[in-house]
Formats: structure tokens, C-alpha cells, sequence
């Protein structure tokens, strides 16, 4: 049986794992390694069975812990080339880390296929990746995106779970205290996905056969949960999609506790 465990979510960093209970990989490790490895032990996994890591691209909240957890448990780690050569001239990987690039054909890890797509944000090639496990089941995690382009919804639609970027309400992106520079990278297109954005999006998954959907990426001073879980829900609702019938709709906490979720 797969499970899924999204150990972090948020801007403070993100890493979730995906496997059975003996084999599995990560999606990014932003945060460090100790916090990564305790949390997965708060889950009840073992680092040892983490087969590899998959990176959708370099900004630290999403790859600081890479270069001591790769050469410390001896990971594979695969991304695009070009976040390959932004890790590289950031610092973040060194020679003792195993990195190669990730074709579009996937790669095979932990007895699951990965494949990845490109996502929309002012980083060097970042990626979202769909991960097809032996049992059949299609998960997708597609966060830190301005938009959700043709290449993005062509991957996803399908999927039976995805993690889905819901980051940002726009109101209150607006009348923050973020510089007004700031405040712009997020709401263009290669900034970070709204809760507006995210709802429609998962209308179309739910329609396409999407079953479970857990909001993630949660800006910790322009959103709230309630928010988020909201602006999908109605909209949702509103298209006659009812929760726990049609979908399962959720909230990664900024850190999850709660053990893997098994479907």
C-alpha cells in the first residue's frame, strides 16, 4: 500500500515522503537534516528506508538539508539540470553528493516510477513530479507555481491524490507589509499559486477523477488555513462536488505529526 507523509509545508521548508513502510523516497528536504530525520521517526519511518530524493528546485526552503542528508545516508538525489547547476554554484551540494539529472521518461525508485514537469517560478528549472507506485495508485505534488500551465494540468489530471499549491490569499497579499517588489513575484506568473488559482484547479482534478487533495505551501502571513480550505471548498460545492463523497480535501500542517496516510 502507498503511503504519503508530508513532513513539512511552507515557506519555513517542505519535504514529504512517499513509499510503503519499508521503501520509499523524498520530495525536497528543506529543512534540516536532524528535523527531517526526527520527523520521519515522529511518523514512524526510518531514514534508512529512503531510497532517494527528488528536487524540484533550489531555493533553500526546499534543499538546505540536501547536501549533509544525501552524504550522510548515502541518497540518491535527482533534479533538473539546471537546478543541479543552481545548487551547485549556491553551495548546496558538494562532490559526496550522488545527483544526476531526471529524463522525462522518470526514473525508477522504491519500486515506483517518477516522472517529472515543469512548474512555473523565478527559479532555474523547477520541477513538480508524478509519482505512479506499484499498486496502482498516481500521486502528484505540484507546488511553487505561478500558474498552473498546459504541461502542469496534462501530468496531473488523473491522479488519484495530489499535493496542490494554495498559497496565498490575494487580498491579503495586497495589504501586507511585503515590499511591493515582493509582493508582485508572488501574484505573477512565476510566483506562488492563490487560493483563488488552487480552487479552480482542483474543480477541473475532481472533475478529471482526482479523489484526494491536500492544500499545501501555506503563506504563514497571508493565508490561513480556514482561508484556503475555504476558497477550494465552496468552489467545489458550488460545481455539485461533495467532500467525503466526490473528494477528500485537507491542509498539510507547516509540520505533520499524524503518521502516514495509507490509501
Amino acid at each position: 500500500m502507498t503511503r504519503l507523509c508530508p513532513l513539512f509545508s511552507g515557506s519555513s521548508g517542505n519535504s514529504y515522503y512517499i513509499g510503503s513502510a519499508s521503501d520509499g523516497i523524498l520530495i525536497d528536504c528543506g529543512r534540516s537534516a536532524k528535523q527531517i530525520v526526527c520527523a520521519l521517526e515522529d511518523n514512524r519511518l526510518d531514514i534508512k528506508n529512503v531510497r532517494a530524493v527528488f528536487v524540484t528546485h533550489e531555493h533553500i526552503d526546499h534543499s538546505s538539508a540536501l547536501r549533509v542528508l544525501a552524504s550522510k545516508y548515502k541518497l540518491k538525489v535527482y533534479a533538473s539540470e539546471g537546478t543541479i547547476n543552481a545548487l551547485e554554484s549556491k553551495g548546496l551540494i558538494n562532490e559526496k553528493v550522488d545527483i544526476s539529472p531526471i529524463t522525462s521518461d522518470g526514473i525508477d525508485a522504491a519500486g515506483m516510477l517518477v516522472k517529472p514537469f515543469h512548474i512555473s517560478h523565478d527559479c532555474c528549472e523547477g520541477l513538480g513530479f508524478t509519482v505512479d507506485s506499484s499498486d496502482g495508485r498516481h500521486t502528484a505534488f505540484a507546488t511553487d507555481t505561478g500558474v498552473i500551465t498546459n504541461e502542469i494540468m496534462s501530468a496531473v489530471r488523473g491522479c488519484d491524490t495530489i499535493v496542490l499549491e494554495s498559497n496565498h490569499d490575494v487580498g491579503m497579499l495586497k495589504m501586507s507589509s511585503y515590499p511591493y517588489v515582493l509582493r508582485q513575484r508572488i501574484l505573477s506568473e512565476k510566483g506562488h499559486l492563490s487560493n483563488e488559482l488552487c480552487a479552480e484547479t482542483a474543480v477541473e482534478l475532481v472533475s478529471s477523477g482526482t479523489t484526494r487533495i491536500f492544500l499545501a505551501h501555506l503563506s504563514k502571513e497571508n493565508n490561513f488555513p480556514e482561508l484556503a480550505m475555504s476558497a477550494s471548498l465552496s468552489l467545489l460545492e458550488q460545481n455539485r462536488m461533495k467532500q467525503n463523497i466526490d473528494f477528500m480535501l485537507s491542509v498539510v500542517p507547516e509540520k505533520y505529526t499524524s503518521g502516514s496516510i495509507i490509501y
